[in-house]
């Protein structure tokens, strides 16, 4: 099932000394001290200078390049929560509900029931033609399927020879057939959280959570999401091209502090690679070679590999599951129906020894607080670590921060804490948040991006890719519209504007990753790091902006074409309904 259409090659740079001036139909550059401009010039990999023709011609002679005089330019979007798997998920099997766009441009249909998805794993096994290949695939919501299963009783309709792998869309839960499940030796004896038993004691084949998942991870070959490959890294910056995201992170490697170090990165993310890239180790319990204090003086020495496509030095720690998995940590009064409360990542005495030994090493940190018990144990526990070792301008982050209670933010900001605000929830899971997760009062503050601005903390938007499409433009209008597939509006109170949301994928970003000095806006001195688009997001009705067609970026003066040929824009034609978290 791979999708390996090689990636359009990167145009020429210009001569270094050379200053290259592109007009464009609007240039939107979030520097307040000119907001606007009708052209930019460009010096190798930096700007020089935004403003009108006149204006840029008095930097000496110049080259005016006319390719973008039709399009609008913004400064390239900065993904500050993705991971560099979603670019080897297109090998696996896609049995998600709704469509999605691979990064070559292939539309994958989404599986609207249980049959769909068993039907698509079946065709998918018949061609393979290794008979103890296992059979892996990604993307499952079983929330969308109400009263229908997928476990190992499904899954051995598949197959009872080979092993299946099936990993939900949040990443937090897989379903594996009875092969699978004998094959790692798991039965009724394995005493491990998060394996789902039946009645009778028996394992169903749902595994939740990093400790039942690892179980069988051995025997998924190379199909282990957590091995970065050259292939996954290009892919996903490809995919990053067609939607105008210049700057990514791939938050939780487990590469960086291991044996091999950052060397994958560091032979693939090249002045040619069309993105930059920030690394964050994943420094939670069980991903780490010894303790953290030594992890953290591992990861400090590969900050000093960092280069300037790649960024190295950052920790991602994690410290509940998903909601809509119902495996996140939520404080009272929990999940409708009285479902149990979520699985703990890490043990709290766990977190705090790791919290503590990153902080103190000066490490940036971003923490995975789905539910507001999780972010509440991150606050106390770093109010204690910056008591004990104070530290200006940390910016360490609550990472999804879905929960996240208005008491809580304004701890948050006087503890000079930032949120990255998983926006694109809204429209992926609203309904079922509002239905079946936690009901419409809590639903209606979850992603609190307003609550969060007017109390002072630094936000972003992220898409967590792969497990929302990665697509800047589309969690832009789900910050702003908070609309559900369904019609509704989950929670008026909590939208924000055009220009904060742009702000948050912009400049947000960048500052939370402590690169707001060199990305995020289009200034003289920044890099040269552009997103082109077909229309103006600030021009268009709120509801067609993620459907604004995305021509291709601009990395360090180096222009990428996007493999996503669009046919319509916002601006001329009605927009089709929205497919999935897009």
């Amino acid at each position: 099932m791979s999708t390996s259409t090689p990636t359009p090659a990167a145009a020429p740079a210009p001569a270094p000394d050379e200053i290259v001036v592109y007009p464009a139909r609007l240039v939107r550059t979030m520097d307040p001290a000119r907001p606007v401009a009708e052209a930019v010039a460009v010096r190798g990999d930096r700007v020089v200078a935004v403003g009108t023709l006149d204006e840029l011609r008095a930097y000496g002679p110049v080259t005016v390049d006319d390719r973008y005089a039709d399009a609008v330019l913004l400064p390239g979007f900065v993904e500050a929560h993705s991971h560099a798997m979603s670019g080897s998920s297109w090998d696996k099997v896609y049995v998600g509900r709704f469509e999605r766009t691979s990064p070559d441009g292939r539309v994958w249909p989404g599986c609207e029931d249980v049959a769909a998805v068993v039907d698509r794993l079946r065709a998918a096994e018949a061609e393979l033609d290794d008979p103890d290949a296992p059979l892996l695939a990604w993307g499952l919501d079983p929330i969308y399927f109400p009263g229908e299963e997928l476990a190992a009783r499904e899954l051995d309709r598949v197959s009872t020879t080979r092993p299946v792998h099936v990993q939900h869309a949040s990443g937090h839960i897989v379903a594996v057939n009875s092969t699978m499940l004998r094959l790692a030796g798991v039965d009724r004896g394995t005493d491990v959280e998060g394996v789902v038993k039946d009645a009778a004691g028996d394992p169903t084949g749902e595994l939740q959570e990093f400790a039942a998942m690892g179980l069988v991870m051995a025997h998924v070959g190379a199909g282990n999401p957590m091995v970065t490959t050259p292939a996954a890294l290009r892919a996903f910056a490809q995919d990053a091209v067609n939607h105008g995201a210049t700057t990514l992170t791939d938050l939780g490697s487990v590469e960086v502090a291991g044996p091999a170090g950052p060397a994958t990165y560091l032979e693939t993310v090249d002045e040619t690679f069309p993105a930059r890239l920030s690394v964050f180790h994943f420094g939670s319990a069980g991903a780490l070679s010894g303790p953290p204090r030594e992890a953290a003086a591992r990861i400090a020495a590969a900050r000093e590999l960092s280069t300037d496509r790649l960024q190295l030095g950052h920790v991602k720690l994690m410290l509940d599951g998903s909601i809509q998995g119902f495996t996140a940590r939520l404080m009272e009064p929990g999940y409708l129906g009285g479902r149990p409360n979520g699985i703990w990542a890490m043990a709290p005495h766990e977190f705090e020894e790791a919290l503590t030994a990153f902080h103190v090493a000066g490490l940036l940190v971003h923490v995975h607080c789905n539910g507001d018990q999780a972010t509440q144990l991150f606050v106390e526990t770093l109010e204690r670590v910056l008591t004990a070792h104070p530290r200006p301008d940390h910016r360490h982050t609550v990472t999804h921060s879905q929960m996240t209670t208005p008491a809580q933010y304004r701890r948050m900001a006087a503890l000079g804490m930032c949120a990255n605000i998983f926006a694109n929830h809204v429209w992926a899971w609203g309904d079922q948040h509002m239905d079946v997760t936690v009901g419409p009062d809590r639903a209606a503050r979850m992603n609190a991006a307003r609550t969060a601005l007017d109390t002072g903390v630094p936000i972003s938007l992220h898409c967590d890719t792969p497990v929302t499409p990665l697509a800047p433009l589309e969690t832009v209008q789900h910050a702003v519209t908070r609309q559900t597939p369904s019609g509704r509006v989950m929670g008026e109170h909590e939208r924000i504007t055009v220009g904060e949301a742009l702000h948050a994928v912009t400049l947000g970003g960048a500052y939370m990753l402590k690169l707001d000095h060199e990305v995020g806006s289009i200034e003289p001195g920044k890099y040269a790091d552009l997103a082109v688009l077909a229309d103006d997001p600030m021009a268009v009705e709120p509801d067609r902006i993620g459907r604004i067609a995305v021509l291709g970026t601009v990395v360090g003066g180096r222009h990428h074409a996007s493999t996503v040929h669009a046919t319509v824009t916002a601006s001329s034609a009605p927009a089709p309904a929205l497919a999935g978290a897009r």
